[in-house]
């Protein structure tokens, strides 16, 4: 059995990490992480925390700091890391690493010739960090959770995300998956949502002079209907400018974006202004820079649910079981 609970923040997300504390009545704990003037990166807590339960909040994106400067995924990363470090050094009785987002999560599989497997590089440095335990929020590939040698939940965004479109009450609506890849998760949000599913495809065309041009297809009909595109994440925002220009012009009506990581990568925010979006639907996994939180951008919270997940790991009470209530 573990002491209390113990709630700490790294600068990444400190906000959503407030909101955890509030959920939980649990006090952040002190601590200044900072850099010195060589670049290097420290850590110092206020209290001990020996024997205590103890659950480190920090997303691995890039942030912002309180002059609007960027903070790179690189530095958050090494923030965790080092805190992680700290904690264990302090006699912590558990360490969890709670990761909204998951950084480097794309690259998760030698897809070509000589890359790296930085997904599995990142699990590897936080259990040697110290972790005891990890806790993320929809991972872009769910082998991720194979890379971790200790215990973890991986949460969804997914009833977030669809209680809130249902409570909008539309009619003649669609679901549409933006690739082949985002088809499960799609099909999901689309039967919790009692709507039909659309699929974006995607072709190579080989060309008469050895060049290749993409083709889409969609599969499904959106002509006449509003559409609703699911993803775990916009980036840049290329892949879902493109999928909703295409059903855009195969006559969709009201369009509406639902995902629950906006890292919002330049130029990402100018694409989804311009875009035919009537709203974009996401959560605060990612802290979204002031500059970026364009009108028509609605952010619901993830914090109820990480701080309910949080409670049952320390109670020792089932995460599935949240789910199935």
């Amino acid at each position: 059995m573990y002491g209390e609970i113990a709630l700490y923040s790294g600068n990444a997300n400190r906000p959503l990490a407030q909101e955890i504390s509030e959920e939980l009545s649990v006090p952040m704990g002190k601590a200044d992480v900072f850099k010195f003037p060589n670049q290097n990166t420290f850590c110092r807590l206020h209290a001990s925390v020996r024997g205590k339960d103890v659950f480190v909040v920090q997303p691995i994106s890039a942030s912002f700091d309180e002059n609007g400067n960027i903070v790179t995924t690189n530095d958050n990363l090494m923030e965790l890391l080092i805190m992680i470090d700290t904690l264990r050094r302090d006699s912590a009785g558990r360490i969890t690493a709670v990761i909204p987002y998951y950084g480097y999560g794309r690259t998760d599989k030698k897809d070509q010739p000589r890359v790296p497997i930085t997904a599995r590089l990142v699990a590897d440095l936080i259990t040697t960090a110290g972790a005891n335990r990890f806790l993320t929020v929809d991972l872009h590939a769910g082998q991720i959770q194979g890379f971790f040698s200790i215990p973890g939940d991986e949460l969804t965004a997914f009833h977030v995300l669809s209680d809130y479109m249902r409570r909008k009450k539309l009619t003649d609506t669609v679901v549409v998956a933006g690739d082949i890849g985002a088809t499960k998760r799609s099909r999901n949000f689309a039967q919790a949502l009692n709507m039909p599913l659309a699929i974006i495809e995607k072709r190579r065309i080989q060309l008469s002079d050895g060049s290749r041009a993409e083709s889409l297809n969609v599969i499904g009909d959106v002509s006449g209907k509003n559409c609703v595109i699911f993803d775990d994440e916009i980036d840049t925002a290329g892949t879902m400018l493109n999928a909703v220009n295409f059903i855009k012009e195969k006559g969709a009506g009201d369009i509406y974006a639902c995902v629950t990581h906006a890292v919002l990568s330049d130029p990402a925010t100018e694409r989804l202004k311009n875009a035919p979006i009537k709203e974009v639907v996401i959560t605060n996994t990612v802290p979204v820079a002031p500059y970026k939180r364009i009108d028509k951008i609605t952010q619901l919270s993830i914090a109820p649910l990480l701080a309910e997940v949080i409670r049952r790991i320390h109670l020792g009470v089932s995460v599935g079981a949240l789910f199935n209530e």
